[in-house]
């Protein structure tokens, strides 16, 4: 899994019908610091996120398994980050 900032909508006039009633979002890759990393792309929305929030999404085959109806999707938002700890390099001993 890897973390993201929401930056946007994206919105389709003509899709595959596996993608009707999906909301897609445009996300920032992100480090688990919150620094963006990347370049943004799109992904499917399983979890009902939105504008401004740290999320963590899943890519690849993974991505399409988060629906039922696995659409054909390379990217997934399963996940809205409410907090994360990042341990000291030292505490990882």
């Amino acid at each position: 899994m890897r973390a993201a900032w929401v930056v946007g909508r994206v919105y389709c006039s003509r899709q595959d019908p596996k993608l009707d009633g999906k909301k897609l979002l445009l996300i920032q890759p992100a480090g688990w610091d919150r620094k963006p990393a990347g370049t943004p792309l799109v992904a499917a929305d399983a979890v009902g996120a939105g504008a401004g929030e740290f999320v963590f999404y899943v890519s690849a085959r993974e991505a399409a398994v988060a629906f039922s109806d696995i659409p054909p999707v390379d990217a997934a938002v399963v996940g809205i980050v409410d907090g994360c700890h990042l341990a000291a390099r030292e505490d990882l001993g």
